[in-house]
């Protein structure tokens, strides 16, 4: 009896041994449990990148990457982290590590993430590559949400304008000014002897730090031109009434020096009297050499519950153009103008869509003194890649020319911004990313615009 039960155990032992080497060896390197484990995380850390806590969020991806290093999803969501913190180099890797570990049941539109990548660090034939894989493998809807056939379409125009040779002519403020922190916003008054910017920096007011991006809050700076040394110094933030504990930039200041719009954020700080979020202020300079406290425009076509930014006016201050993003379902940020009406501002409406407005960004508009042309930038026209700086004719009547790309000699191909002329000078100054290593930050620039021509007829 005993022989017949040994006997019976080795059978099954030996048909349980036959099986088993049938079969696909056990997962030896991530077990399902952190398999598992890796999933949620992952979930977490998606609700974090929709609510815009981008940081967050990417502390939640390295963890699921080191308890499921296999999982193409990790890398995938590391990589679109580092695109939204611009830090372009690191999207590329992360992205290309996501596809070196799954390239069949990977989510496609980690294509047109990598054609992002290599557009923004001018890895431009690269671009084409991913962007074409895009296109052949999404749904017609999603390219057209995607703008991918527009992204094609920069890729070519940025080719074309790099083998044109026109050099550029964008020059970059000294490190006395750019500080390696973002720096944005540069206006120049008093003849070009005053540089006013904001930065978010470490000693800004209140030392906020934003919970979302983990930067800081960012402040108006006053930098002084020092004929001597020709250097920019005496950079300070001690401007009085204008910085609060929140977030505070000038975006326009008329040529007398006297008046001054400001974009001002509260929502995150404990002041009593609150914004609903981005608003556009007023601001003057008195005969004590102060800024007034800035008067929240009390206007609702104005500023509502979304964001508004980035004013400017013509020199007479009858018209006023800014940005928002009240439509921003349909259409992110927009430009919108307002004209006066007396004392007071009138019905602010959204400028023509698909001629200057597009499903796209625009945004940072510079009107000229006289308000007849429109410096602007915007990622949903043809141009070179991200945000282009275009200039556009007011023929009046709320007719509108065409829009004109600047070119190489003011764009590239990542973000081009905040571009304003002054033709006394025969200068311009605006925000361009400086891409060192894999990461990119905001600096400012001056261009020469001495040979500088409006188009005219579109």
């Amino acid at each position: 009896m005993q022989t017949k039960a040994l006997f019976l155990f080795l059978f099954l032992l030996l048909i349980n041994f036959a099986q088993a080497s049938t079969v696909a060896p056990p997962d030896t390197t991530t077990n399902l449990t952190d398999r598992a484990a890796a999933l949620l995380i992952i979930d977490e850390g998606r609700t974090l990148f929709e609510q815009g806590k981008v940081r967050d969020a990417l502390i939640r991806f390295r963890q699921a990457a080191v308890k499921d290093p296999n999982t193409w999803k990790a890398p995938y969501w590391i990589a679109q982290c580092h695109y939204t913190m611009n830090n372009f180099g690191y999207a590329l890797q992360y992205g290309n590590q996501a596809v070196s570990l799954e390239k069949d049941d990977i989510n496609k539109e980690i294509y047109e993430l990598l054609g992002k990548a290599c557009h923004r660090t001018g890895l431009l034939d690269s671009a084409l590559i991913h962007y074409d894989l895009a296109l052949n493998s999404l749904s017609k809807q999603r390219v057209k949400d995607l703008q991918i056939e527009l992204r094609i379409a920069q890729v070519k125009f940025a080719q074309a304008q790099i083998q044109s040779g026109v050099p550029s002519k964008k020059t970059a403020f000294s490190s006395e000014v750019n500080s390696g922190y973002n720096d944005y916003t540069p206006i120049l008054a008093s003849g070009g002897k005053e540089l006013y910017f904001a930065s978010r920096r470490s000693d800004t007011k209140g030392g906020n730090m934003n919970p979302d991006d983990q930067e800081f809050f960012e402040d108006v700076y006053k930098a002084s031109w020092n004929v001597e040394t020709s250097t920019w110094d005496s950079v300070s933030n001690d401007l009085g009434r204008i910085n609060s504990d929140g977030f505070d930039a000038i975006s326009y200041i008329s040529p007398n020096g006297i008046n001054g719009l400001m974009t001002i954020n509260l929502t995150a700080t404990s002041a009593k009297k609150s914004t609903k979020g981005s608003d556009i202020f007023e601001i003057e300079y008195s005969n004590k050499s102060l800024w007034s406290t800035p008067k929240r425009i009390k206007n609702k076509t104005i500023n509502t519950s979304f964001f508004e930014g980035s004013a400017t006016m013509t020199s007479d201050m009858g018209s006023m153009y800014f940005v928002s993003d009240r439509k921003g379902e349909k259409s992110s940020t927009d430009i919108y103008v307002v004209e006066r009406k007396g004392k007071n501002w009138g019905e602010a409406k959204p400028l023509p869509m698909d001629k200057i407005n597009t499903i796209g960004r625009e945004t940072t508009p510079y009107i000229t003194g006289d308000g007849r042309f429109l410096f602007f930038s915007s990622d949903g026209l043809n141009g070179m890649g991200g945000l282009d700086v275009y200039v556009v004719e007011n023929l009046g009547g709320g007719t509108w020319g065409t829009p004109v790309n600047l070119g190489i000699a003011v764009n590239s191909v990542s973000n081009d911004s905040h571009f304003q002329f002054y033709p006394e000078l025969k200068k311009a100054v605006m925000v361009t990313f400086e891409i060192v290593g894999q990461k990119a930050s905001l600096d400012m620039y001056e261009v020469d615009m001495s040979n500088f021509t409006y188009p005219t007829g579109k």
